[in-house]
């Protein structure tokens, strides 16, 4: 398998590998893959194959942090493959299906309300060959607390709050099994919170995530201070 990694342009920082979810094909990341690359990172995007996975995991470079980064499906996919290579350092799962999660069986309007507000990434998804349409229809493995606990390396969870088919209340229940996770919820985001309306806050979160796992021990860069701290 030819392995197309996207290259930043200055020092390699890391390696960070994207699995899609259900149906959707590896270019749906190229966004994403870019701005993740211009901070420094190497990025590959496959589809939902955790043997494709296996093998870029052996390609990267091999004394740098690699995480592993999966939406919807792909998510499970992220945190079963962390588990199973010792390589990965750490996981970024977006959109993690959890018990209760819906399934859409509607027109592909209502599929497009539901996965993204972004008219660039609504674009993408409606291009040729970019994903299956019907696809949040099928069934798919979830993550259950059991499921989790063999995970033992840090964890962002990424959700979207208007995310209607995998509720963030469930989600959050459900991480709290992991032992190092942080759960980051994207104010009115969709399923498809990498590709969202807020792709941009979103990338950087998952930077400043990948930095602190370069950097073990360090404290976030960017503190968050209550509303009206700065005018008190």
């Amino acid at each position: 398998m030819d392995i197309d990694w996207l290259d930043p342009e200055a020092t390699t920082r890391g390696s960070v590998i994207v699995i899609a979810g259900r149906g959707e094909r590896a270019h749906v990341y190229r966004r994403f893959a870019r701005r993740i690359a211009f901070d420094g990172y190497r990025v590959a995007v496959v589809e939902n194959d955790p043997g494709a996975a296996g093998r870029v995991i052996a390609d990267a470079e091999p004394d740098l942090p690699l995480v592993v980064v999966g939406s919807d499906s792909g998510a499970l996919t992220a945190l079963d493959v962390a588990a199973g290579h010792p390589a990965v350092t750490g996981v970024v799962a977006a959109g993690l299906l959890v018990a209760g999660a819906d399934t859409f069986s509607g027109e592909w309007d209502g599929e497009l309300e539901i996965r993204s507000a972004c008219p660039v990434h609504r674009g993408v998804l409606s291009s040729t060959d970019a994903l299956h349409p019907g696809a949040l229809g099928g069934e798919t493995p979830v993550a259950t607390a059991d499921s989790l606990a063999h995970v033992q390396v840090p964890v962002l969870v990424v959700h979207g709050g208007a995310d209607v088919l995998s509720r963030a209340a469930d989600v959050r229940t459900v991480v709290s099994a992991l032992p190092d996770a942080r759960v980051v919820v994207v104010h009115e985001g969709r399923h498809d919170v990498l590709n969202d309306v807020s792709h941009r806050s979103v990338a950087a979160e998952i930077v400043q995530f990948l930095e602190r796992l370069r950097l073990p021990g360090t404290p976030d860069v960017i503190l968050r201070e209550p509303a009206g701290a700065l005018t008190s």
